[in-house]
């Protein structure tokens, strides 16, 4: 999908860029935000219109409702130069619907597509000279909706405000990561707010997770609230085995979130060949995967890594090792193939980049 042009939106550039402050070299995820942000009002039952102002700080009250009663939803997803040297920012329209279900779930306005297309091209045309050009790297893209309307009491909130907001993202290169599968702590309950990208259910997975390092492992693999056995995710991503010669994963429920990475590893998956199952998939059905010798690849999908390599996970306190990842590992396939679509050395077949054409 291309588009040469968007309506024209009320930009204050900032007085000197800080992009000279910035290592390219070594660019630690989140840590440099670009010059400028994007906004957007939720005022009087509808959105206005965008602008786009240096980035920095925000006037706020202490009795701000986000603050009070977490009324905060936000989105990740990135911005690349492909081979010709547009900017590609891959799967708009899905991020857009997904995030518009987290707005609902959270009794927040969802936002027009178009108005979130818009804003997304407007802020990184705007500083589209922070976009790394090294391999791997990117700009990441993180919209951010929350109440804004300061009051103590107890209520869904008037007033909303929309940022959009990127920061240049160095290439992924993390070690395989080694899991712990939780039997105490939740991270969601089906009929929760598991499925929605909001706020709370990432602070909420913050103790657990510090527990799960302590004792020696990156991550945990959260299991189903109510019997703890059934795999839901994996820290911050979601989880694929490959067992007997399949692709297996947990299908969504209203406590896992929809990932887009997710969605997109599985539609690409028979054009490697490669079959799917997306169903209830138990710890015992891993732990005996394990024993026999049949589960032969497990990975998180996410936006970060694309893919991340499983080298170990703790089942009822036993380290099962994940075989190698090779070259010929579905993962990393599937990993190539995205990048390749996303870069434009394969074609979209799906329509799934949106392409800001370079200037000429």
């Amino acid at each position: 999908m291309t588009t040469t042009s968007i309506p024209a939106i009320a930009t204050k550039r900032i007085a000197k860029s800080r992009i000279s402050e910035v290592d390219f070299n070594n660019l630690e995820f989140g840590k440099y935000i670009s010059d400028h942000m994007l906004m957007v009002d939720y005022v009087n039952g509808k959105w206005q219109e965008p602008s786009i102002l240096p980035f920095g700080d925000i006037m706020m009250s202490p009795a701000m409702l986000s603050l009070h009663y977490g009324q905060s939803v936000f989105e990740g997803m990135k911005a690349f130069r492909n081979k010709n040297g547009d900017i590609c920012i891959f799967r708009p329209q899905k991020h857009s619907e997904r995030l518009n279900k987290s707005l609902a779930r959270m009794c927040m306005p969802e936002i027009p597509e178009e108005l979130f297309i818009q804003s997304l091209h407007a802020i990184v045309e705007t500083d589209e000279s922070w976009i790394p050009t090294s391999e791997g790297a990117s700009l990441y893209i993180r919209p951010v909706v929350f109440a804004y309307e300061p009051r103590l009491g107890v209520k869904i909130a008037d007033h909303f405000k929309f940022f959009v907001l990127t920061s240049p993202a160095g290439a992924y290169f993390s070690k395989p990561t080694r899991l712990k599968v939780e039997e105490t702590f939740v991270r969601a309950a089906e009929g929760g707010t598991g499925f929605a990208k909001c706020a709370g259910n990432y602070g909420g997975a913050f103790y657990p997770t510090q527990v799960a390092r302590q004792e020696g492992f990156d991550q945990v693999l959260w299991t189903d609230a109510k019997e703890h056995k059934y795999i839901d995710e994996a820290g911050v991503m979601n989880v694929m085995f490959v067992i007997d010669g399949k692709v297996i994963t947990p299908k969504l429920t209203t406590a896992l979130l929809d990932g887009v990475t997710r969605d997109t590893i599985i539609k690409l998956a028979p054009s490697l060949g490669m079959t799917v199952e997306e169903r209830r998939v138990s710890v015992a059905e891993i732990e005996e995967a394990f024993k026999k010798g049949t589960l032969t690849e497990a990975f998180g999908a996410g936006t970060a890594a694309v893919v991340s390599p499983i080298a170990a996970i703790n089942i009822h306190g036993v380290d099962y090792t994940v075989p190698t990842v090779t070259s010929n590992s579905f993962q990393q396939r599937a990993k190539e193939k995205l990048n390749n679509i996303r870069l434009g050395f394969e074609p979209d077949v799906h329509g799934w980049n949106y392409i800001i054409p370079a200037a000429r």
